[in-house]
Order: structure tokens, then C-alpha cells, then sequence
């Protein structure tokens, strides 16, 4: 894992949960659409990124504690975390 900045919640991820579908699961369930898709590395669930109306993934991360995310878009491998404002590619 290559850190931009160092980050106790991205160095402790042991392995990055993929999406298991290409949908924002609360989008599907509001009937609205998406730019872009993250997937928690907490809990695995897949939500739409701050470029989308909703913003679940980052409404998600507020709400439960769940610090990092990773891109779910075909071709990139990064993580983000919501508490130090770090990135990190794998």
C-alpha cells in the first residue's frame, strides 16, 4: 500500500473489500442515480461518492464511524480516509 500521508486507519487495513454489485445500494432504494461508486472497507457496503446528489458513502461514514472507503470504479485501486483526509493507492 503506497500512503500519501500517513494514517493509522488506512495502515490497518489487512485486505480491501470490492463491490459485490456496481449500485449504490440507497440509491436503488430512492430510485435516484449516481456519479461514482466507494465501498466501506468496514462493513463492505457500496454507496455513491460526494459527486452524486446523495452522498451516501460519505453520510454512511458519518453515521456509523466507518473511516475508510475504497473506489469501486472499474481501473483504480485507492482508499480514502474520512477522519485524516488521506489517500492511499494499493
Amino acid at each position: 500500500m503506497n500512503t500519501q500521508s500517513v494514517c493509522k486507519h488506512l495502515t490497518a487495513l489487512d485486505n480491501i473489500k470490492t463491490a459485490k454489485s456496481y449500485e449504490c445500494e440507497e440509491c436503488v432504494k430512492s430510485g435516484d442515480e449516481w456519479v461514482h461508486l466507494r465501498t466501506c472497507q468496514s462493513c463492505g457496503v457500496t454507496l455513491c461518492c460526494d459527486s452524486s446528489i446523495n452522498k451516501h458513502a460519505s453520510k454512511h461514514a458519518q453515521s456509523t464511524g466507518h473511516p475508510v472507503i475504497a473506489s469501486a470504479e472499474p481501473g483504480e485501486q485507492w482508499l480514502y480516509c474520512y477522519v485524516d483526509n488521506a489517500y492511499a493507492s494499493y
